[in-house]
């Protein structure tokens, strides 16, 4: 059997850590494409510029918003015009993966420079293409991955709690589709079997989740950067990046492809409705009561959602619920790298069960001290 495992070329994480871009971009190239979305252009593009200097020059472009062919064609014709040898991109997963896939059009290294640790696009040889409405189209492969990545923990803390925590939905998913991956002999995103260093490093992931979590939220909600929250940044976005590329993906996140045909759902962040796709594998995998109260648990204390409804689904029908299930089990989803054969009518089964669980256990809390929903937190810019 053969395996394979996955790296970004170099991965930079620190306080401050942004001083080092000038340096950083320097060693791939001379005139560089960033491709920024539009709250870093509004308030760090002179950042941004101070910490490139005069080591490399810089094209600037606010990003279109969503991750489609179309703008990937408008932003690779652009580098062509400005002879561009370097694409970089600063913001969340959609522009990240936008930088990706235009630096492969132009074959050129690509560093990326998240501002956020809510997806583990940054490390992947991977973009998620959208259509201008938002809706998933297709998973766009690429040959490799990024030469580097640059996460200043600063920045990172600066940014709205809600979206660290719909990192850690994201992250949370790793482990439980790697291990289905290992049960099924399924190949991973590069087309091999996943090595042991990659399931120990998203087994790795899934504790960091555990063990740093809550402490992680709480020094965020304060824009503190403490050890919890660097192992935090550590796992959304290197742990789980390796993990999900090397390991495998699975039930998780083709039930968040199903219900991104929901426009309800489209405000909702990517590793929320990730989350709702781990706790529906749950049941759809007869996971031990044991895995089930650790993982609802662990929602509940961060402030993930646990029902449809924090999705912006309220109380869907079963038709509705059939659609989101026939498409996370179309023909090329990942939800058949699951041990067990799936089913539309076992997904919309696994749906209802664990939205139900959820609103039991959310009711059971109410009265308590839970933190709120990460929707009511603070709001993105």
């Amino acid at each position: 059997m053969i395996t394979g495992t996955a790296f970004p070329g170099r991965y930079i994480q620190g306080f401050r850590a942004i001083s080092l871009l000038g340096s950083e971009l320097e060693r791939l190239g001379r005139r560089v494409l960033l491709l920024a979305d539009p709250f870093v252009a509004d308030t760090m593009t002179e950042a941004l510029t101070k910490a490139a200097g005069q080591k490399v020059e810089l094209r600037m472009e606010t990003f279109g918003g969503e991750c489609t062919d179309q703008e990937i064609e408008r932003l690779a014709e652009l580098a062509r015009q400005d002879g561009c040898d370097v694409v970089a991109g600063a913001g969340g997963g959609k522009t990240l993966d936008t930088a990706k896939a235009v630096a492969h059009h132009l074959q050129c290294p690509v560093a990326i420079i998240p501002t956020l640790a809510s997806t583990d696009a940054p490390c992947s040889a991977l973009s998620v293409i959208y259509t201008p409405e938002g809706e998933f189209e297709r998973y766009f492969f690429l040959p490799k991955n990024p030469e580097l990545v640059l996460i200043d923990s600063e920045v990172i803390a600066r940014a709205p709690t809600r979206f660290l925590v719909a990192g850690m939905g994201d992250a949370l998913s790793t482990w439980f589709e790697a291990k289905a991956c290992r049960q099924s002999f399924s190949t991973n995103v590069i087309g091999h079997h996943g090595s042991q260093t990659a399931y120990a490093l998203a087994e790795l992931c899934y504790h960091m989740l555990l063990t740093h979590g809550v402490a992680a939220t709480v020094a965020c909600d304060q824009e503190a950067v403490v050890p919890a929250l660097e192992h935090i940044i550590e796992a959304n976005t290197l742990l789980s990046g390796i993990g999900f590329e090397s390991g495998g993906l699975g039930a998780c996140h083709a039930i968040h492809n199903g219900l991104t045909v929901l426009p309800e759902t489209h405000h909702y962040w990517h590793g929320e409705k990730v989350t709702i796709g781990v706790l529906a594998s749950l049941f759809l995998g007869d996971q031990p009561s044991k895995v089930i109260d650790e993982v609802y648990g662990f929602c509940l204390a961060v402030g993930l959602p646990v029902t449809l409804e924090e999705i912006g689904l309220s109380d869907p029908s079963r038709e509705t619920l059939l659609r989101v299930a026939e498409r996370a089990c179309a023909k090329e989803e990942t939800i058949h790298h699951e041990p067990q054969p799936v089913t539309p009518e076992a997904v919309v089964a696994a749906l209802r069960t664990a939205d139900a669980e959820g609103k039991r256990r959310r009711q059971a809390t109410q009265s308590s001290k839970e933190r709120p929903l990460p929707h009511a937190r603070r709001a993105a810019a």
